[in-house]
């Protein structure tokens, strides 16, 4: 059972008690990636999750646990730290449970050109979403379907599960049902290494635990897009 999203009426959760936590929203991907590293390195227990209402957000967030007013963030160690790319780091480097990220310095060179080239990646997704055409996405899924091809001991993008996979995966989770639907556009025809991965990470509990129905993402990003078109 998920914990309600606090809102502007709701009471503050005890601040700096040595509990760390995790400060998200159930609707934002960034957020969403620093839920699936926490779950995925086993930590449901020692780090609490505190979902915030972006919508109708509690004062009490912006003055007392974060000033940038914007999640995530996780309160560790008496501080609070933000930026979804540092935070998924972060909690595979200082907390407990099995690694997210390689000892094989290839696989982490890789990954680290994945990081480098996930903006590029949105921006040609999103550019796409916001015209009448699809080159761009098109071409962006085919560098994916590319890197997946890079390593062959397991269908995720180095392998085995890493933070690559998480860093992506909350983008594609709403990429996919918008330009199926509205685009008509199915990004895993032609893609084996995609829609395997794809499959694969539907099988990570500490992922799916964290998804939301396709049918939301679909009208969010109808509100979202399709008046710009």
């Amino acid at each position: 059972m998920l914990p309600p999203a606090l809102d502007s009426s709701s009471e503050p959760p005890a601040i700096f008690d040595g509990t760390p936590k995790l400060y998200i929203s159930y609707s934002c991907p960034y957020a969403q990636r620093t839920w699936i590293a926490r779950n995925c390195k086993g930590l449901q227990e020692e780090i609490k999750l505190v979902p915030i209402d972006l919508k109708n957000r509690p004062d009490w967030y912006k003055e007392k646990v974060y000033p940038a007013n914007k999640v995530p963030s996780l309160e560790h160690n008496n501080e609070v730290k933000g930026e979804s790319m540092d935070l998924i780091r972060y909690i595979d480097s200082n907390f407990e449970g099995p690694s997210l990220f390689p000892d094989d310095p290839s696989k982490r060179e890789f990954a680290e050109e994945l990081f480098s080239y996930f903006d590029s990646f949105y921006k040609a997704v999103i550019s796409s979403l916001k015209e009448d055409k699809i080159n761009d996405a098109i071409a962006a899924f085919d560098s994916i379907e590319t890197a997946l091809s890079k390593f062959v001991d397991g269908s995720f993008f180095l392998g085995s599960l890493s933070l690559v996979d998480i860093a992506y995966a909350p983008f594609i989770e709403r990429f996919q049902p918008f330009l199926l639907e509205v685009k008509n556009y199915d990004i895993t025809t032609g893609r084996t290494k995609l829609a395997a991965w794809i499959k694969e990470m539907n099988q990570i509990e500490g992922y799916t635990v964290t998804k939301r129905d396709p049918k939301e993402h679909l009208e969010n990003y109808k509100r979202r897009f399709l008046s710009q078109l």
